[in-house]
């Protein structure tokens, strides 16, 4: 559903959620909603988006030796963003440009642009700029990130591990973290009770 081909035919689920369906049991995957910042016919990564852990961003940037001065992000959460890389943070947030000569770059290093109006950084310089009070307006940081091989993801969504639909920023950065699977879900016109473990396809 909503699944884009690029001009090779591949399934490009780059800026999309995949929404797990019913019978996904596993403790991190489970009624999450991850959203795709990378998909080619190389594999996928991607970040969780509404599965918080137990660390607040003010915590996090005691943790970095920075202050906070952003009082709208010091008690939100620090999110599980997937299995791999526990340990690094990852900061998805709007994208920010700075005119160098002919064309507009990223004002962080360390940066995927994401076509969707949103990156992905993981470096320390975007903490830095919040804990300045500047920065981008719109963040979600998570420890670790989702990652599927060669084929993989494919495989899952033939399997109805997975529904996929365009993604909405919105749903990232506005949205009540309880709201999101339901809200993500909504996007495609569909209602939580209406899914079984067996039925549909993505």
């Amino acid at each position: 559903m909503s699944a884009e081909t690029d001009t090779s035919g591949t399934l490009n689920l780059t800026h999309h959620f995949l929404i797990a369906m019913p019978g996904m049991q596993d403790e991190m995957f489970g009624r999450s909603v991850v959203y795709v910042c990378e998909h080619s016919d190389k594999g996928a990564l991607g970040i969780i988006i509404n599965k918080p852990s137990d660390i607040t961003m003010g915590k996090l940037f005691d943790k970095v030796d920075l202050p906070l001065r952003r009082e709208d992000l010091e008690l939100e959460p620090v999110f599980q963003g997937g299995p791999v890389h526990t340990e690094r943070g990852f900061v998805l947030h709007d994208r920010i440009v700075i005119e160098s000569g002919a064309a507009d770059e990223s004002a962080y290093s360390a940066t995927l642009t994401i076509p969707g109006g949103l990156e992905m950084t993981t470096s320390r310089d975007v903490l830095e700029a919040l804990s300045t009070g500047a920065g981008p307006h719109r963040v979600l940081v998570s420890l670790g990130y989702s990652t599927w091989g060669e084929g993989q993801l494919e495989s899952e969504i033939t399997e109805n591990a997975w529904l996929t639909v365009h993604a909405d920023a919105a749903v990232i950065f506005d949205t009540p973290v309880a709201e999101r699977y339901d809200t993500a879900l909504a996007l495609l016109g569909v209602q939580p009770w209406a899914l079984s473990a067996a039925a549909g396809r993505a």
